[in-house]
């Protein structure tokens, strides 16, 4: 592989000789090996590949993914994120640090909470335009959802069309500007001596945490392993989340995380794999296929969304008639397909 390394002669001048890599596995849009240099050093070289894109695409990927790489940089104490050690913007490479991943452990997500929020912390109003802003849920969004719920005979709440039209006018990412990772799932989390770093920034944005936070409680909504965390272990990293933004902003995290999963739950894009994002109504797809991303299906995404609205917007002054329909249309998808299964637990994700 050594020969198909994408290594010129200005990394090399920048970095050192490599001496010995290995292609390691990644997504078609990328090409990653490890490297050991010529003093025994190891690191890491990622080049951003079109992975069916336009060329033009890939190239906002690699700036996408240095800049995000580059903000996080920022992080004092333990990093947050691999050094961008030297890049070849015309070959779209980056050089990084290597880091070594200590692997799996039953008592994963305190440190992911603690790592995630302070990436978050590191940005704020005078980095806005450095980063694409979040791209969240639209109005085509919202009137699938409610396309969905007619498709499948469940009545409509009155007020629900207005719920959803002030709902996207707060998930605006517009006054927000944390460093959010873009697609913070696992394997893009590795766990070192100093604690957790995050990987894989090529869909890095600034916006409001709260969007990442809901990770926990939507299911892990980019993710090819959807997983289920609930009771003492959610309330304990939501805490340590929070805890440690207000001790690095000194305030509270602003928003509401009701608002962030009722985003997730009616973005159809959130139930297939970056890929397919884009190109169909992925919800109107639901009553009559349910399509499988890893090992659990659209059906189950969506039931689990639906319970996890339904349980937070009970009472809840804004979402109300939201979180009433979220129930019914659970209640209707169960019935219509009793072998759905529940997600599983966070205690059984997958360790690359």
């Amino acid at each position: 592989m050594l020969k198909r390394l994408p290594f010129d002669d200005a990394l090399r001048s920048t970095v050192g000789i490599p001496r010995q890599s290995k292609l390691l596995d990644s997504s078609p849009r990328s090409r990653v090996w490890r490297v050991r240099l010529a003093d025994r050093s190891l690191v890491i070289v990622k080049q951003i590949t079109d992975g069916g894109d336009t060329g033009a695409d890939a190239d906002t990927r690699f700036a996408r993914e240095v800049a995000g790489l580059r903000l996080a940089g920022r992080a004092t104490g333990p990093a947050v994120a691999p050094a961008v050690i030297a890049t070849d913007v015309p070959a779209r490479v980056m050089v990084l640090d290597h880091l070594d991943d200590l692997g799996k452990t039953d008592d994963w997500m305190p440190g992911y909470a603690e790592s995630l929020a302070r990436l978050h912390a590191l940005t704020g109003p005078d980095d806005a335009g450095a980063l694409p802003a979040w791209s969240g849920p639209t109005a085509a969004d919202a009137e699938s959802f409610l396309a969905l719920a007619r498709s499948l005979d469940v009545p409509v709440p009155t007020g629900v069309l207005d719920e959803l039209a002030a709902l996207l006018d707060r998930l605006d990412p517009t006054p927000h500007h944390a460093l959010l990772h873009g697609d913070p799932c696992p394997g893009n989390d590795l766990r070192t001596t100093d604690g957790v770093r995050f990987v894989d920034f090529e869909r890095a944005s600034l916006g409001n945490g709260l969007v990442e936070l809901a990770y926990f409680r939507i299911g892990f909504p980019t993710c090819w392993c959807a997983m289920s965390v609930t009771a003492a272990p959610l309330a304990e990293v939501e805490d340590i989340y929070r805890t440690t933004w207000r001790g690095l902003t000194g305030r509270d995290v602003p928003g509401d995380l009701a608002d962030a999963c009722a985003g997730w739950l009616i973005q159809g894009d959130a139930l297939v794999e970056r890929a397919h994002r884009g190109t169909v109504d992925q919800l109107a797809r639901v009553p009559t296929d349910d399509f499988e991303w890893g090992y659990i299906s659209a059906r189950e995404r969506l039931v689990h969304r639906l319970g996890v609205v339904a349980d937070m917007t009970r009472g809840h002054d804004h979402l109300h008639a939201v979180g009433r329909l979220s129930s019914t249309l659970a209640v209707r998808l169960l019935q219509c397909w009793p072998k759905l299964r529940p997600l599983p637990t966070h205690d059984t994700r997958p360790w690359f």
